[in-house]
């Protein structure tokens, strides 16, 4: 008889105890259609009747979600394509900790209702003094959007040419704020301009001057530019948007712009992104004078833009608790990058492993200090290990130079190390 008129009913397969208790954690849409899977290959003749439980157990995923958790050693402490910074574990614990009900929006002492993420707002200002009010929406451009539409809808929003910059993905700034019904006063040249071209085209339209920190290129040679310290005599509100998040002065990144530095300067409100380097979750950060802030806040447009109580818990957590991954990753010494380095690949040569520790260059990423490199480490292999390893049970994802796979170590957590050894040792079976 042909064994796929043999082919078990689903319902039968799904009575295993294996599947059933998985149908519970994940739901029971993952787990048949890891059955359908295993039931269409009998009917391709690659397995038989009786093993398709087995076969259905083994494919079935860890999460009820498709997206995977990846080890980064791009060697990129930001990187976008794998979710910019990863959450502290103070951060992590806070959002499964009001994952369910929680007091979001809630006095628990009165009963009565309260403002939403009060705490992770109080521990925004608390990191920022210079801030006399803040609000949190989805991310920086939301933020950027939302300024633009509370406070030059209908208006002249005032910019330098050299700072119409696109974002990513094809988003650019002068889009994303004619969008917002704003219009733009381009002024200077760019590569060059002065504040007499501000104050040429600050007037009764204006709705605020613009400064854009170009965070993902750098432009050298004859170039000139004015600092928000000049832009906040122009009798106008001055809106810095740093992009990176960068609460306070970075002495590993001086030419990064940060949000108490530039409140200090002058700017009358800056936009940041949490999930660079603030190193929390995706959110956009408006901070500054405490009545343009709540126009922004009181806007109709803001209750679109604002974020869940998960988003709040784990800013919160980032701002009140430990040191990030990305600070650690940052701050992390070249030296002992070096020596995990060595241990690694002295253990995967034992192993028959053709593996070398070599120096390498790290970046910050994330539209993050252009042209910035950090010494790093890396583990070197040959290119054929690159696609096993992106694919196995624990993503390990690294970067490709000269014909050799780099594993860098300063995106590397150090408890991770033998993760990352199981992983190759396996790539190589």
């Amino acid at each position: 008889m042909d064994p796929r008129r043999r082919i078990p009913r689903t319902d039968l397969v799904l009575a295993d105890p294996r599947l059933a208790a998985t149908a519970e954690r994940l739901g029971r849409s993952i787990v048949k259609d890891a059955v359908a899977q295993a039931q269409e290959r009998v009917r391709q003749g690659e397995i038989g009747p009786e093993e398709v439980a087995d076969v259905a157990v083994a494919a079935l995923p860890p999460y009820a979600t498709s997206m995977r958790p990846v080890i980064n050693m791009t060697g990129v402490l930001l990187h976008t394509n794998l979710g910019r910074a990863s959450l502290s574990p103070a951060a992590i614990a806070a959002t499964a900790a009001v994952a369910g009900s929680a007091d979001v929006e809630f006095d628990l002492a009165t009963g009565a209702r309260a403002g939403r993420g009060r705490g992770a707002l109080e521990a925004l200002v608390r990191a920022v003094p210079a801030a006399e009010d803040v609000h949190v929406v989805n991310n920086n451009a939301a933020a950027l959007v939302l300024v633009a539409t509370a406070l030059a809808a209908g208006r002249e929003i005032v910019i330098s040419r050299g700072e119409l910059v696109e974002i990513g993905d094809g988003f650019r700034i002068p889009e994303l704020l004619v969008s917002t019904g704003a219009r733009l006063r381009e002024v200077g040249t760019t590569n060059r301009t002065s504040y007499a071209d501000y104050a040429a085209a600050v007037g009764p339209e204006t709705g605020f001057v613009l400064k854009v920190h170009p965070s993902n290129f750098r432009v050298e040679g004859f170039t000139g530019s004015v600092e928000v310290a000049a832009l906040a005599g122009l009798g106008v509100p001055v809106v810095a948007d740093i992009g990176s998040g960068l609460l306070g002065h970075e002495p590993l990144l001086p030419e990064e712009p940060d949000a108490a530095g530039m409140l200090g300067a002058g700017a009358d409100l800056v936009t940041a992104s949490g999930d660079k380097l603030l190193g929390g979750p995706q959110a956009g950060l408006l901070l500054g004078r405490r009545d343009l802030v709540e126009r922004c806040r009181r806007h109709p447009l803001a209750r679109a833009l604002r974020v869940d109580k998960l988003t709040l818990a784990a800013l919160e957590a980032t701002l009140r608790g430990p040191a990030t991954p990305l600070h650690e990753a940052l701050h992390a010494d070249p030296a002992i990058l070096g020596k995990r380095a060595g241990m690694l690949a002295g253990k995967l040569a034992g192993a028959g492993i053709d593996a070398r520790a070599v120096p390498a260059e790290a970046t910050v990423g994330g539209g993050g200090a252009p042209g910035v490199t950090l010494p790093s480490a890396a583990v070197s292999l040959p290119e054929r290990f690159t696609v096993p390893l992106r694919t196995g049970a624990t993503p390990v994802v690294g970067r490709v130079e000269d014909g050799r796979l780099l594993l860098d170590l300063r995106t590397l957590p150090a408890d991770r190390d033998d993760d990352v050894m199981r992983a190759i040792l396996e790539a190589d079976g």
